[in-house]
């Protein structure tokens, strides 16, 4: 488990961050600034983010664990934006930012005069970046919750058995799709204002999120006309690669090529599948995937999973135990990818993202509501 890190610098030192999101999407991107030396302002109301109230679960020191998720590496002041005094700080806040983050309904900002042209009549090098839900136009006045993206954008429709209910995703996928999406669009426009000296609008949405995320799926089905259907855990276009009971448990099989088919077909004491006429080859397979899972799972059924994976591994064969998520924790430390930060009573999962000069550094915990107020956000001499 990784600890608190001391390295000197990161890629982003330098950087002040005006964070006026909420919940996921926009706290999940300003966290990865923050773990890149970014100078996070994480901007509350007077109650703090909602996601301070979802518990439990909490951490040792009662903070909730969804709020501290994503918060780390931040500071917190908590602002009445309803008041003209609260305005008047958040705008000196955002003309002293290099970025500014929100992801209020498209309005909501102008409202309070945060808008994007009012703080760049202010810092003509900002780079604004707006999340929303569904865009600026038409679906400006739909509400942006992860659940109902995932279901009008059609992720629930692919996901689930093909004889049961749509199902959604285990997490909030697509807000953190979004998230991901922000970093990236706040990056660029960075780049771009090294160039230039001038900030720009970085926007970004969920639906257009997911939808770029469906990747083959929606490929599929602009070229075809037809959109795919629910396979439960089986793939659309490769086989086997899907869920299947071994003796005492599931695990999963992801055959990419027919080399590792007849390997798989050698270790399960099968090696005739591989010359079935039916299974020679990945579109066969497709076709005839019902009598392939009967094959591999009669099997399977001959010894416990765990068993199997050990043999699978020896022949390369790409297989893994279908673990919960303290097991897909331990896994992922026992290959030594060093996931866990520990910051005080919270631990969470570090930053995915790895540089071998300026890697991520975990400084502090989730704030406090409000521990940064009476900061005086000055101007900057040269926001550029």
């Amino acid at each position: 488990m990784s600890e608190q890190r001391n390295e000197p610098r990161g890629p982003l030192d330098g950087v002040r961050v005006a964070d006026f999101s909420r919940v996921l999407a926009g706290p999940y991107a300003t966290m990865t600034l923050a773990d890149f030396g970014a100078d996070v302002i994480k901007v509350e109301p007077p109650a703090g983010d909602d996601t301070r109230h979802w518990r439990p679960p909490v951490d040792a020191e009662g903070t909730a664990t969804y709020f501290g998720s994503v918060n780390r590496n931040k500071r917190s002041v908590a602002l009445d934006l309803a008041t003209e005094a609260g305005r008047t700080e958040a705008l000196r806040l955002a003309a002293s930012a290099d970025v500014v983050v929100e992801n209020f309904r498209p309005g909501v900002m102008a409202r309070f005069g945060l808008d994007h042209a009012a703080v760049r009549a202010r810092n003509p090098a900002v780079v604004y970046c707006s999340i929303t839900g569904f865009g600026a136009g038409a679906g400006a006045e739909l509400a942006g919750y992860d659940l109902l993206v995932q279901a009008v954008g059609g992720l629930m429709s692919i996901t689930g058995d093909p004889d049961g209910p749509a199902t959604k995703a285990g997490v909030a996928l697509v807000d953190v799709l979004c998230g991901q999406n922000a970093v990236n669009g706040i990056l660029l426009a960075l780049r771009e204002r090294d160039r230039t000296g001038e900030g720009q609008r970085v926007e970004v949405n969920l639906l257009h999120s997911l939808l770029s995320a469906l990747t083959n799926q929606a490929a599929s089905t602009l070229a075809t006309g037809r959109s795919p259907q629910r396979l439960g855990n089986a793939h659309p276009s490769i086989a086997p690669y899907a869920l299947f009971r071994a003796a005492d448990r599931d695990l999963v099989i992801a055959v990419g090529n027919d080399r590792q088919f007849a390997a798989l077909a050698t270790t399960l004491g099968r090696p005739g599948l591989a010359e079935d006429p039916r299974f020679a080859t990945n579109t066969d397979r497709v076709a005839h995937r019902e009598p392939l899972t009967a094959e591999i799972e009669a099997a399977l059924a001959a010894a416990p999973a765990g068993a199997w994976i050990e043999r699978f591994r020896t022949a390369r064969i790409p297989a893994g135990l279908v673990n919960d998520v303290a097991e897909a924790i331990a896994f992922a430390e026992a290959l030594g990818l060093d996931t866990v930060v520990g910051l005080g009573a919270s631990r969470t999962i570090a930053s995915p993202i790895g540089l071998s000069a300026t890697p991520a550094r975990y400084r502090t915990a989730p704030p406090a509501l409000d521990a940064a107020a009476g900061a005086d956000w000055h101007p900057r001499k040269d926001p550029s």
